[in-house]
Protein backbone atom coordinates (compact mmCIF):
# COMPACT_ATOMS: atom_id res chain seq x y z
CA UNK A 1 0.00 0.00 0.00
CA UNK A 2 2.88 2.17 -0.31
CA UNK A 3 3.10 5.69 -2.06
CA UNK A 4 6.65 5.99 -2.82
CA UNK A 5 7.50 2.50 -2.43
CA UNK A 6 7.60 -0.39 -5.38
CA UNK A 7 6.72 -3.56 -3.00
CA UNK A 8 5.55 -5.49 -6.55
CA UNK A 9 9.67 -4.99 -6.82
CA UNK A 10 10.86 -5.88 -3.59
CA UNK A 11 8.07 -8.20 -2.29
CA UNK A 12 10.77 -11.00 -3.50
CA UNK A 13 13.58 -9.97 -1.24
CA UNK A 14 11.47 -8.43 1.76
CA UNK A 15 12.10 -11.58 4.16
CA UNK A 16 15.49 -11.83 4.05
CA UNK A 17 15.86 -8.54 5.15
CA UNK A 18 13.04 -7.72 6.90
CA UNK A 19 12.55 -10.20 9.69
CA UNK A 20 9.63 -10.06 12.22
CA UNK A 21 10.98 -7.65 15.28
CA UNK A 22 9.23 -6.91 18.78
CA UNK A 23 7.42 -9.78 19.06
CA UNK A 24 7.50 -10.52 22.60
CA UNK A 25 6.16 -6.40 22.90
CA UNK A 26 3.07 -7.45 20.75
CA UNK A 27 2.58 -10.67 22.42
CA UNK A 28 2.37 -8.59 25.59
CA UNK A 29 -0.06 -5.86 24.28
CA UNK A 30 -2.14 -8.57 22.88
CA UNK A 31 -2.15 -10.61 26.64
CA UNK A 32 -3.76 -7.17 27.75
CA UNK A 33 -7.09 -7.97 26.26
CA UNK A 34 -9.88 -9.30 28.35
CA UNK A 35 -10.23 -12.16 25.52
CA UNK A 36 -7.58 -14.64 26.34
CA UNK A 37 -4.63 -14.53 23.58
CA UNK A 38 -5.73 -17.91 22.23
CA UNK A 39 -9.12 -17.25 21.86
CA UNK A 40 -8.73 -13.44 19.71
CA UNK A 41 -9.45 -12.88 16.14
CA UNK A 42 -6.40 -10.33 14.99
CA UNK A 43 -6.72 -8.03 12.06
CA UNK A 44 -3.14 -7.77 10.27
CA UNK A 45 -3.30 -4.17 9.03
CA UNK A 46 -0.72 -3.86 6.20
CA UNK A 47 0.38 -7.56 6.01
CA UNK A 48 3.10 -7.58 3.69
CA UNK A 49 4.67 -10.60 3.25
CA UNK A 50 2.72 -12.62 5.91
CA UNK A 51 6.05 -12.49 8.39
CA UNK A 52 3.96 -11.27 11.94
CA UNK A 53 0.81 -13.34 10.71
CA UNK A 54 3.06 -16.46 10.53
CA UNK A 55 4.91 -15.75 13.63
CA UNK A 56 1.57 -15.25 15.38
CA UNK A 57 -0.84 -17.53 13.97
CA UNK A 58 -0.61 -20.58 16.34
CA UNK A 59 -1.16 -18.01 19.56
CA UNK A 60 -4.53 -16.64 18.20
CA UNK A 61 -7.53 -18.33 16.91
CA UNK A 62 -7.67 -16.83 13.62
CA UNK A 63 -6.03 -13.89 11.70
CA UNK A 64 -7.62 -11.17 8.82
CA UNK A 65 -5.03 -9.81 6.91
CA UNK A 66 -5.24 -7.00 4.56
CA UNK A 67 -2.35 -5.31 2.43
CA UNK A 68 -2.90 -3.23 -0.64
CA UNK A 69 0.05 -4.76 -2.73
CA UNK A 70 -1.21 -7.99 -4.89
CA UNK A 71 2.36 -9.02 -4.98
CA UNK A 72 3.09 -8.64 -0.85
CA UNK A 73 -0.61 -10.75 -0.65
CA UNK A 74 0.98 -13.54 -2.75
CA UNK A 75 4.18 -13.85 -1.37
CA UNK A 76 2.29 -13.45 2.38
CA UNK A 77 -0.77 -16.72 0.76
CA UNK A 78 1.85 -19.29 -0.26
CA UNK A 79 3.80 -18.86 2.97
CA UNK A 80 0.70 -19.63 4.76
CA UNK A 81 -1.27 -21.76 2.59
CA UNK A 82 -2.04 -24.48 5.25
CA UNK A 83 -3.85 -21.81 7.51
CA UNK A 84 -5.62 -20.40 4.58
CA UNK A 85 -7.05 -24.02 2.95
CA UNK A 86 -7.98 -24.35 7.14
CA UNK A 87 -9.75 -20.83 7.17
CA UNK A 88 -7.65 -19.62 10.07
CA UNK A 89 -5.74 -17.20 8.08
CA UNK A 90 -7.80 -14.72 5.23
CA UNK A 91 -6.46 -12.38 3.04
CA UNK A 92 -8.29 -9.40 1.73
CA UNK A 93 -6.40 -6.77 -0.89
CA UNK A 94 -7.56 -3.50 0.30
CA UNK A 95 -6.91 -0.21 1.78
CA UNK A 96 -6.69 0.35 5.23
CA UNK A 97 -8.64 3.55 4.79
CA UNK A 98 -11.94 1.14 3.94
CA UNK A 99 -11.92 -2.43 5.69
CA UNK A 100 -13.53 -5.33 4.39
CA UNK A 101 -14.68 -6.48 7.91
CA UNK A 102 -17.71 -6.04 9.64
CA UNK A 103 -18.04 -3.57 12.82
CA UNK A 104 -16.58 -5.45 16.10
CA UNK A 105 -15.58 -8.16 14.40
CA UNK A 106 -11.97 -8.55 15.91
CA UNK A 107 -10.30 -8.54 19.16
CA UNK A 108 -7.20 -6.93 17.97
CA UNK A 109 -5.29 -4.89 15.65
CA UNK A 110 -1.86 -5.23 14.62
CA UNK A 111 0.21 -2.32 12.56
CA UNK A 112 3.82 -2.58 11.61
CA UNK A 113 5.73 -0.29 9.56
CA UNK A 114 2.90 0.86 7.22
CA UNK A 115 1.66 3.87 8.20
CA UNK A 116 4.33 5.80 6.93
CA UNK A 117 3.78 4.42 3.46
CA UNK A 118 0.01 5.94 3.72
CA UNK A 119 -0.07 9.27 1.49
CA UNK A 120 -1.48 11.89 4.21
CA UNK A 121 -1.68 15.64 4.83
CA UNK A 122 0.34 15.95 7.75
CA UNK A 123 -0.89 19.68 7.95
CA UNK A 124 -4.33 18.99 7.96
CA UNK A 125 -3.45 17.18 10.60
CA UNK A 126 -3.32 13.74 8.91
CA UNK A 127 -7.06 13.23 7.74
CA UNK A 128 -5.98 9.62 5.91
CA UNK A 129 -4.32 8.74 9.68
CA UNK A 130 -7.87 9.74 10.87
CA UNK A 131 -9.97 7.61 8.87
CA UNK A 132 -7.47 4.50 9.00
CA UNK A 133 -7.84 5.05 13.09
CA UNK A 134 -11.04 5.32 12.76
CA UNK A 135 -11.23 2.12 10.76
CA UNK A 136 -9.80 0.41 13.49
CA UNK A 137 -12.24 1.56 15.87
CA UNK A 138 -15.04 0.50 13.88
CA UNK A 139 -14.38 -2.97 13.89
CA UNK A 140 -12.41 -3.45 16.89
CA UNK A 141 -14.81 -5.17 19.68
CA UNK A 142 -14.99 -3.04 23.03
CA UNK A 143 -12.08 -3.00 25.05
CA UNK A 144 -9.90 -4.21 21.74
CA UNK A 145 -6.01 -3.68 21.84
CA UNK A 146 -4.67 -1.98 18.53
CA UNK A 147 -0.76 -2.41 18.26
CA UNK A 148 1.16 0.32 16.09
CA UNK A 149 4.74 -0.26 15.24
CA UNK A 150 6.50 2.99 14.09
CA UNK A 151 9.19 5.12 14.48
CA UNK A 152 9.62 8.61 15.82
CA UNK A 153 11.78 11.63 14.24
CA UNK A 154 13.96 11.07 16.96
CA UNK A 155 14.75 7.22 16.08
CA UNK A 156 14.75 8.30 12.42
CA UNK A 157 17.39 11.38 12.62
CA UNK A 158 19.23 8.75 14.70
CA UNK A 159 18.81 5.33 15.01
CA UNK A 160 19.66 4.03 11.55
CA UNK A 161 23.47 3.93 10.60
CA UNK A 162 23.12 4.54 6.86
CA UNK A 163 20.50 7.26 6.84
CA UNK A 164 23.40 9.52 6.88
CA UNK A 165 24.60 8.82 3.73
CA UNK A 166 21.31 9.76 2.28
CA UNK A 167 20.51 13.20 4.53
CA UNK A 168 17.88 14.69 2.47
CA UNK A 169 15.55 11.28 2.39
CA UNK A 170 15.79 11.71 6.68
CA UNK A 171 13.70 14.68 6.32
CA UNK A 172 11.09 13.41 3.64
CA UNK A 173 10.20 10.12 6.20
CA UNK A 174 9.76 12.32 8.89
CA UNK A 175 7.62 14.02 6.71
CA UNK A 176 5.49 11.59 5.58
CA UNK A 177 5.88 9.98 9.68
CA UNK A 178 3.50 10.20 11.94
CA UNK A 179 5.40 11.11 15.27
CA UNK A 180 3.94 9.09 18.27
CA UNK A 181 2.98 12.41 20.20
CA UNK A 182 0.47 13.42 17.29
CA UNK A 183 -0.40 9.81 16.92
CA UNK A 184 -1.45 9.78 20.47
CA UNK A 185 -3.86 12.72 20.04
CA UNK A 186 -5.13 11.15 16.68
CA UNK A 187 -5.47 7.63 17.92
CA UNK A 188 -7.79 9.62 21.34
CA UNK A 189 -10.27 11.59 18.72
CA UNK A 190 -11.11 8.17 17.14
CA UNK A 191 -11.95 6.54 20.69
CA UNK A 192 -8.98 5.18 21.78
CA UNK A 193 -7.48 5.06 25.77
CA UNK A 194 -3.98 6.60 26.28
CA UNK A 195 -1.68 4.69 24.80
CA UNK A 196 1.65 3.22 25.94
CA UNK A 197 4.71 3.96 24.05
CA UNK A 198 7.30 0.64 24.13
CA UNK A 199 11.25 1.27 22.98
CA UNK A 200 13.83 -1.78 22.94
CA UNK A 201 16.60 -0.12 21.52
CA UNK A 202 17.98 -3.95 21.25
CA UNK A 203 15.37 -4.17 18.33
CA UNK A 204 16.98 -3.77 15.26
CA UNK A 205 14.79 -3.36 12.30
CA UNK A 206 17.35 -5.21 9.67
CA UNK A 207 18.29 -7.59 12.47
CA UNK A 208 21.94 -8.93 11.62
CA UNK A 209 22.04 -7.95 8.68
CA UNK A 210 22.09 -4.12 9.84
CA UNK A 211 25.28 -4.15 11.23
CA UNK A 212 26.24 -5.58 7.30
CA UNK A 213 28.05 -2.45 5.79
CA UNK A 214 29.07 -3.44 2.75
CA UNK A 215 25.43 -4.14 2.29
CA UNK A 216 24.79 -0.65 0.85
CA UNK A 217 25.94 -2.07 -2.25
CA UNK A 218 23.63 -4.81 -2.40
CA UNK A 219 20.21 -3.65 -4.16
CA UNK A 220 17.92 -6.43 -2.10
CA UNK A 221 19.88 -5.23 1.14
CA UNK A 222 18.25 -1.59 0.65
CA UNK A 223 15.14 -3.25 -0.10
CA UNK A 224 14.95 -4.11 3.52
CA UNK A 225 14.36 -0.68 4.40
CA UNK A 226 11.78 1.85 2.40
CA UNK A 227 13.98 5.38 2.67
CA UNK A 228 16.25 4.45 -0.12
CA UNK A 229 13.13 4.62 -2.37
CA UNK A 230 12.84 8.56 -1.05
CA UNK A 231 16.36 8.84 -2.35
CA UNK A 232 16.63 10.71 -5.69
CA UNK A 233 18.91 8.92 -8.27
CA UNK A 234 21.56 11.35 -7.99
CA UNK A 235 21.24 11.05 -4.38
CA UNK A 236 21.61 7.29 -4.26
CA UNK A 237 24.82 7.42 -6.53
CA UNK A 238 26.33 9.98 -4.18
CA UNK A 239 25.53 8.09 -1.30
CA UNK A 240 26.88 4.81 -3.11
CA UNK A 241 30.32 6.71 -3.67
CA UNK A 242 30.69 8.28 -0.61
CA UNK A 243 29.95 4.42 0.96
CA UNK A 244 32.88 3.47 -1.92
CA UNK A 245 35.09 5.88 -1.02
CA UNK A 246 35.22 4.84 3.13
CA UNK A 247 35.35 1.52 2.01
CA UNK A 248 38.46 1.71 0.31
CA UNK A 249 40.35 3.41 2.71
CA UNK A 250 39.07 1.03 5.40
CA UNK A 251 36.45 3.32 7.11
CA UNK A 252 33.36 2.19 5.79
CA UNK A 253 33.08 -0.01 9.04
CA UNK A 254 34.25 3.16 11.44
CA UNK A 255 31.56 5.15 9.72
CA UNK A 256 28.84 2.58 10.76
CA UNK A 257 29.66 2.20 14.33
CA UNK A 258 30.26 6.11 14.36
CA UNK A 259 26.61 6.70 12.93
CA UNK A 260 25.20 3.85 14.85
CA UNK A 261 26.04 4.64 18.30
CA UNK A 262 23.29 7.01 19.01
CA UNK A 263 21.08 4.25 18.46
CA UNK A 264 21.44 2.51 21.95
CA UNK A 265 19.62 5.50 23.55
CA UNK A 266 16.80 6.44 21.04
CA UNK A 267 16.19 2.81 19.49
CA UNK A 268 14.42 1.92 15.78
CA UNK A 269 11.42 1.27 16.69
CA UNK A 270 8.25 2.64 18.74
CA UNK A 271 5.60 0.14 19.70
CA UNK A 272 2.13 2.16 20.64
CA UNK A 273 -0.69 -0.09 21.90
CA UNK A 274 -4.13 1.63 23.15
CA UNK A 275 -7.27 0.12 24.30
CA UNK A 276 -10.61 1.02 22.62
CA UNK A 277 -13.06 2.84 24.90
Amino acid sequence: MSSYENYSRTSASYDATRPPQGLEIIRENLSMNAVPMKSQALLDAGCGTGQYAAALIDEVSHITAVDLNEAMLVAASSKLGAEVESGRVVFHQASLETLPLDDESVDAVLVNQVLHHVADEPEQNWPSHQRIFAEFARVLKPGGIVTINSCSHAQLRSGFWFYHLIPDAIERICERTCDPAAMASLLKAAGFGEPKHTVDPGIVMQDASYFKAEGVFDADWRSGDSIWALAAPDELEAALGKARELAEIGELQSFMKQHDAPRSEVGQLTFSSSQKI
